[in-house]
């Protein structure tokens, strides 16, 4: 990944999801969720926000709640791991929910690249600025 730090911007470089799923079924089938829920994962990280401001949603339409497109996306090298250990049919593991891994992933890459702890998603430029002391936390 890359951090500027004199405009807080994050930009993934690449990014290696893997996922133990006891036995994959249909290994294609298998790549394509790892692929996707890191794809999620990143925009969870990076992007996706609802603001809610006196109760009320500031984030009615797609214009400002932002999700990865093809520009933000970087190379996703899925690793399918097969344990065999699953409780699934033939030892397999269900594989719905790789979202999680990006977020803790990203922000510790930004704290091992830069010495700033992130602790808010998602990970703006403004709040990357902020952890390097470049912005003033305005609360």
């Amino acid at each position: 990944m890359e951090v500027d730090t004199q405009t807080g911007v994050v930009r993934v470089l690449k990014l290696v999801a893997a996922h133990d799923v006891g036995r994959a079924i249909n290994p294609q089938s298998v790549e394509g969720q790892i692929q996707g829920g890191a794809v999620m994962g990143l925009g969870y990280a990076l992007m996706e926000e609802v603001v809610v401001q006196d109760g009320i949603n500031l984030t009615t339409s797609s214009a400002s709640y932002l999700i990865p497109t093809d520009g933000d996306v970087p190379d996703v090298d899925p690793l399918v791991i097969e344990s065999g250990e699953g409780l699934g049919p033939f030892g397999a593991r269900g594989i719905g929910e790789p979202p999680i891994a990006p977020p803790a992933a990203i922000a510790n890459a930004i704290e091992d690249a830069t010495g700033a702890r992130i602790t808010q998603l998602p990970i703006t430029p403004e709040r990357v600025a902020r952890a390097l002391g470049m912005v003033a936390d305005p609360r």
